[in-house]
């Protein structure tokens, strides 16, 4: 909202300052500063409110150290999250950008399922929640809609390398950079995505589906949608699973948002793309006035998470989270490098899988379940073996770092 009202008195008026949020690296400066303010002030008068209401976590005894205390702890802290990730989002982006569209509608969606789930829990005294096949479905809507909305509109448009663009004119504003004459280089309805460590660091869904023969490509949403429901859901329930330690997920997802916000900057940006010859995507930019409401809002948010927990998210804030990371990093064509940024989810998802079935195959081969972890997920697997689980939390953080390294780095490594 400000962006616009600033762009029209710097445009109509000149009015002295108005200029500066043309700026994407300015409004995405405001945008964690605001989030962080809204967070730690408005985080605080909520968990005020959750205490009276008597919203309270219920905790299963799993025999772990320390579970007793957080009985009672406030939950559907997730609220926090999403109103310090919008509320800047609505004021320093650019609203008429699809790409802002898609993030903020996916947002509120993911949202919307996490908080009927804490509803049905807290309020409902039902400790199922909103059944999983409810669930799922929502998140399958959520994947129809980015899916479709990234293929069939005409404003994603996606240029195979910026290095193609040398020879056209190159119209430079403030941090954005634009190719003049564009009807001739950009491409609509794509299918191609980032691969790393591949030559020229691309590949096209529609390969998939070649046996279709020469109107292949015109299909190509019936393989790109399918794609995009998967990686939602995948990553969203992965975010889910990690947030089982205070600041395990939040801190993770930080770091993750920094990475991808740095991602679509350099995706954004014409120089950038040709320097590292990688997919220019235009107008992707400005994503990274949302990627830095989302870091601000997760570091704020651990204010009041890390340990010992003053609130936890729920699934109103973890649904959210692992959504927003999947829809962000497939609006960027970087989807597959989410099992490297998003390597702790992954660790965590495969930990309750590989666990839950060694157990129903031990159980029926041998008339008698046997467990390959101490216990899943894998955080409450190093938390049986003894460790603190603050230690535990940073120690994922760290690897969370170091996996961020490894992605940025994949755009030179071919």
């Amino acid at each position: 909202m400000l962006y616009h009202l600033f762009k029209y008195l710097d445009t109509a008026y000149n009015l002295p300052g108005a200029g500066l949020f043309r700026y994407l690296s300015f409004r995405a400066a405001l945008a964690i500063i605001v989030s962080l303010i809204i967070g730690m002030i408005f985080g605080k008068k909520l968990i005020g409110l959750l205490h009276k209401k008597q919203v309270g976590e219920t905790i299963r005894d799993l025999g772990l150290e320390g579970q007793n205390q957080k009985q009672g702890t406030p939950t559907m802290g997730g609220l926090i999250i999403i109103a310090s990730i919008l509320i800047p989002t609505l004021l320093f982006a650019n609203l008429s950008n699809i790409y802002i569209i898609v993030m903020l509608v996916s947002t509120v969606w993911l949202g919307l399922i996490g908080f009927i789930d804490d509803y049905i829990k807290v309020f409902r005294k039902n400790k199922k929640g909103l059944a999983g096949k409810f669930k799922v479905i929502g998140q399958i809507g959520v994947g129809i809609f980015v899916g479709s909305m990234l293929y069939f509109s005409p404003q994603v448009r996606l240029e195979q390398k910026a290095t193609n663009l040398r020879n056209q004119t190159v119209a430079v504003y403030n941090d954005e950079v634009g190719i003049n004459g564009d009807e001739n280089w950009v491409e609509s309805r794509s299918t191609k995505t980032t691969i790393p460590f591949i030559k020229n660091n691309e590949f096209d869904y529609a390969w998939l589906i070649n046996w279709l023969g020469k109107d292949a490509k015109k299909w190509g949403w019936l393989i790109f949608i399918p794609i995009v429901i998967f990686i939602v859901t995948a990553v969203s329930n992965g975010a889910n699973i990690t947030d089982g330690l205070d600041g395990l997920a939040t801190g993770t997802s930080a770091i993750i948002g920094l990475t991808l916000a740095i991602l679509a900057y350099v995706s954004g940006n014409y120089l950038l793309a040709d320097y590292l010859n990688i997919m220019y995507i235009p107008e992707s930019g400005e994503l990274v006035v949302f990627g830095g409401a989302f870091v601000g809002a997760c570091i704020g948010f651990l204010w009041y998470n890390s340990y010992p927990a003053q609130v936890f998210m729920g699934d109103t804030g973890s649904l959210a989270l692992g959504g927003i990371i999947a829809v962000f990093a497939i609006a960027i064509r970087k989807e597959l490098l989410i099992p490297v940024l998003c390597g702790i989810f992954l660790v965590e998802n495969l930990s309750v899988m590989l666990q839950v079935s060694y157990f129903k195959y031990t159980r029926r081969k041998y008339g008698e379940g046997r467990r390959i972890l101490l216990m899943s997920p894998l955080h409450h697997h190093y938390q049986k073996k003894g460790m603190h689980e603050s230690k535990i939390v940073a120690r994922f953080w760290i690897i969370g770092v170091m996996l961020a390294v490894v992605t940025i780095v994949t755009l030179k490594v071919r």
